[in-house]
């Protein structure tokens, strides 16, 4: 018999490729519509809980603690398991790597606070979780994330913008093996312990390597820019978003990696996407070129 999985915020960027993932294995999908249902009755002959609500930056001081208590309260009353898609925000910037399920939660800054008292509250329930924390996403549409907004947004004139040190590492996860990991978690999750942290290495990449991974991809030498802050201190006082972004900053400038040994333990069969691939399906077709010019040293500036 087919299970269920009920995915909140289906229509965001972890939780429509999960509704595919989930889909695509076998599982029968129900979306919840905040508007029109009811939490605690939606969950009735459900499996699996996939919590990807996530409201924007600046309303999370209201809106995080109270939606994931609801969602603690009903996978406690019919003992759900919920998967809660984890970040690298919990770590703060003076953190050691790489980060790994045993790694102190140390972020001091507003929002990494709300993530780490919003994972303490599942992890001092009952409620059976499976966080699976990643880096930034690259997802198969534009979905209003740094990769397609920011790094990706000028790659028909052959330019690529990064917000930070191009010379460091950073974290990336391809949400189609994401969302395929969540679901191969979800049908072993009796196995796993009752709080389950679970970091996914992805793609781990420094910004010029990424420069010239897409350089290949489009098919042209792409000229590395590096993204500009400063409009975002002169929208602080009438953009509500401008301060949440320039808070995460540090992210770009702070080299990390994500651990790789429990999910490889975890799941030692999982076949990640080829990076070529994964990026060849993340931009759009204009900048599918088909030059077949060799590539060099991506040029910063």
């Amino acid at each position: 018999m087919p299970q269920t999985v009920l995915i909140l915020g289906a229509t965001g960027r972890f939780g429509r490729n999960a509704a595919r993932a989930f889909s695509d294995a076998g599982w029968i999908v129900q979306k919840f519509d905040r508007r029109r249902e009811e939490l605690r009755t939606a969950v009735h002959g459900v499996d699996v809980i996939v919590n990807a609500w996530n409201p924007l930056y600046p309303d999370w001081a209201e809106q995080v603690p109270e939606l994931h208590r609801q969602v603690i309260a009903a996978a406690s009353e019919r003992d759900l398991t919920v998967i809660v898609p984890g970040n690298v925000y919990v770590f703060g910037a003076d953190t050691p790597g790489p980060w790994s399920t045993r790694t102190p939660h140390l972020a001091r800054n507003p929002l990494g606070r709300i993530r780490i008292e919003m994972e303490e509250a599942y992890r001092a329930s009952s409620v059976r979780t499976i966080m699976l924390r990643a880096g930034d996403f690259i997802d198969t549409t534009a979905s209003g994330n740094w990769f397609d907004q920011i790094l990706i947004k000028h790659l028909r004139r052959g330019r690529f913008a990064y917000p930070g040190n191009p010379d460091i590492e950073h974290a990336w996860a391809y949400l189609p093996d994401l969302t395929r990991a969540a679901v191969e978690l979800a049908e072993m999750r009796s196995l796993l312990p009752r709080f389950c942290d679970v970091p996914y290495a992805g793609y781990t990449l420094t910004g010029n390597e990424m420069a010239l991974a897409l350089s290949q991809v489009a098919g042209r030498e792409l000229t590395l820019k590096q993204m500009a802050w400063w409009p975002l201190h002169l929208a602080r006082p009438f953009w509500r978003m401008a301060p949440h972004l320039l808070e995460m900053r540090y992210l770009w400038n702070t080299s990390h990696r994500l651990d790789t040994r429990l999910f490889d333990a975890l799941l030692p069969e999982f076949a990640q996407t080829d990076l070529n691939d994964a990026l060849r399906n993340a931009v759009s077709e204009p900048v599918q070129y088909e030059s077949r010019q060799r590539f060099g040293t991506v040029i910063r500036s």
